[in-house]
């Protein structure tokens, strides 16, 4: 294996994984989001106030839990993807279960 090959990357930004997470499960646990993108906890919470304040998505309290809800209809970010909505990211990426074993286990 190559050295090009040892070093990590992914298509897709850690805000965008979260994003999708969300979109596939709205009442994921934070533990559980960090669990499926790779990240802390601490870090999967900065990634959700981040995408909560630029209004990707907004979160209501159900019980002892938040469930998500993303605005589709925002645009994208980038100046190169400004003309898609997250619409277009969630229904090309995000609507396929990810394979079972990177789901996280039940409460």
């Amino acid at each position: 294996m190559s050295d090009a090959d040892r070093r990590s990357w992914t298509f897709l930004t850690n805000h965008a994984h979260v994003l999708l997470a969300i979109a596939r499960t709205p009442d994921l646990r934070l533990r559980d989001i960090a669990l499926l993108v790779g990240v802390t906890e601490r870090t999967a919470m900065q990634i959700v106030s981040d995408l909560e304040a630029a209004g990707y998505i907004s979160r209501e309290r159900a019980g002892r839990r938040n469930r998500y809800r993303v605005d589709l209809d925002h645009p994208m970010r980038h100046p190169l993807e400004r003309h898609h909505d997250i619409s277009d990211l969630v229904e090309a990426i995000g609507h396929r279960d990810p394979p079972d074993d990177i789901v996280p286990s039940g409460e």
